[in-house]
């Protein structure tokens, strides 16, 4: 197999792995009353910024979607990474590597902090990149 096969593979999980964040961090209602509250003490309670001020509803919306927006220029980079393989498998392999090293960043906060549906998401994640690098490893020599 070629390692574009497996970056691409990782790019598509990417994406769906921004989908997924991104819907279900927006969906999310607190099933229990106590859950309510805090979302609803999340949401009224104002915190002076310079000349704003925000809530931590603000703060948690605005993440989830800084860290939608992150998974989307992971996936692009992983489809780039499959290009550049052919042309620059130098440059494949030191972006296929920080690829790696951050989704393996966010296996572990995902296995700290989170569910097995972000933890099979990342280690499918990280699965794909190490393939991609090691057949881009070959490749090259």
């Amino acid at each position: 197999m070629k390692p574009i096969l497996w970056f691409r593979i990782a790019s598509i999980l990417l994406l769906i792995f921004a989908a997924g964040h991104t819907l279900g961090f927006l969906t999310f209602k607190a099933p229990t009353p106590d859950g309510q509250a805090v979302w609803s003490s999340m949401n009224s309670v104002r915190l002076p910024m310079g000349k704003s001020s925000f809530t931590y509803g603000n703060f948690y919306i605005g993440f989830g979607l800084f860290v939608s927006a992150l998974f989307i220029l992971e996936a692009f980079l992983a489809w780039y990474c499959g290009r550049l393989v052919s042309q620059y498998s130098a440059g494949a392999i030191v972006l296929g590597w920080c690829l790696l090293i951050l989704q393996l960043v966010c296996l572990v906060l995902s296995w700290r902090y989170f569910g097995e549906i972000q933890v099979i998401m990342s280690l499918l994640t990280v699965v794909t990149v190490s393939v991609a690098l090691w057949l881009t490893y070959r490749f090259a020599q």
